[in-house]
């Protein structure tokens, strides 16, 4: 089948298994909160880049265009983070 040499087929399919991660295997009762939170802010992020990058089709932009939607995730990842954890909630 072709479909199953897409590119976006298997991204579709890791996106799936990231979230099943997220859902079961992130869940508070097997890790600390500390380590869920940051798995699922983590995962998260990696989701939003590949669905930038192959559903909305911006792995052939321009250099500067695609290091700005692939700096978005990580910025606020990092800011929702670190107020999370300045504010005494991941201790």
């Amino acid at each position: 089948m072709s479909v199953l040499r897409e590119r976006v087929t298997w991204v579709w399919l890791g996106l799936m298994v990231a979230t099943c991660v997220t859902t079961w295997g992130l869940s508070k009762d097997l890790l600390s909160p500390a380590v869920a939170v940051v798995g699922i802010f983590l995962i998260a992020a990696l989701k939003v880049r590949y669905v930038v990058l192959d559903f909305m089709e911006l792995r052939d932009a321009p250099i500067p265009v695609r290091v700005a939607f692939e700096a978005w995730p990580v910025a606020v990842a990092a800011m929702i983070l670190g107020f999370w954890f300045a504010t005494g909630a991941g201790a």
